[in-house]
């Protein structure tokens, strides 16, 4: 079984593109499944149950969704390999740029979209740097100089990984994408003993731990204050 990772920020296309990809995927005879990983809510599970796809849903609640994956991907995978898929996608909520449920050895894509803003593939972190294949989308809104602006900003936080434009509507360049991510050599048995390929952010301050009251005599743990210049000024 081959596991295949998604992230990306919010609304920029993740479940769109991944269905396209299954239905090109799927026209080779092979069994695909889906696990999504959200924070509070989230209907796509019912999407990928509609095409055909098995699938699970998995909400972090107050947790990090990220956190949440790490916590259960190898039970995911156990899911999988028991439902024998041929290949196994999963899709995080990507809630935070700063995180990256990107594991070492196992193919990583991120999935960004025209209309985030020229800047956005900077503020990403991890994320997209260490992603194997960036996804662009929503490229039939903006122009074509925008497009090609927007990739060399992708490429320029990113040069090692491959940058594809798809249009999740359409299909367009979906099935030469699902010819990237299932390699019939592969086969990921456990992800026991793997790493992450980037540590998540450092946590554990007071309010992660529930706190809600204002002010630094309840601010405890890992705390980072903000550099405002001179204090008398």
């Amino acid at each position: 079984m081959n596991l295949v990772t998604f992230s990306g920020p919010p609304s920029s296309g993740k479940t769109a593109v991944i269905l396209k990809t299954i239905e090109a995927i799927q026209e080779r005879g092979l069994k695909v499944g889906v696990v999504k990983f959200d924070c509070l809510y989230t209907n796509d599970d019912e999407l990928y149950a509609k095409a055909g796809v098995p699938v699970k849903k998995g909400l972090s609640g107050s947790l990090c969704p990220d956190h949440y994956f790490v916590s259960n991907i190898e039970e995911v995978v156990q899911w999988g390999r028991k439902k024998e898929l041929d290949l196994l996608i999963t899709e995080s909520a990507g809630l935070c740029n700063r995180c990256s449920p990107y594991i070492k050895d196992i193919k990583a894509i991120c999935v960004i979209d025209n209309l985030s803003g020229i800047n956005t593939p900077r503020k990403i972190g991890p994320m997209l740097k260490t992603a194997d294949i960036v996804v662009i989308t929503k490229g039939d809104i903006v122009s074509q100089a925008e497009r090609e602006v927007f990739a060399s900003r992708v490429s320029s936080v990113n040069p090692e990984a491959m940058v594809m434009n798809i249009n999740g509507l359409t299909g367009q360049g979906a099935y030469e994408f699902s010819t990237l991510l299932y390699d019939q050599k592969e086969d990921v048995e456990t992800v026991k003993g793997k790493r992450l390929r980037f540590s998540m952010p450092s946590a554990m301050c007071s309010y992660c731990l529930g706190e809600t009251r204002i002010g630094s005599e309840h601010q405890l743990g890992n705390v980072k204050k903000i550099d405002l210049g001179d204090n008398n000024a």
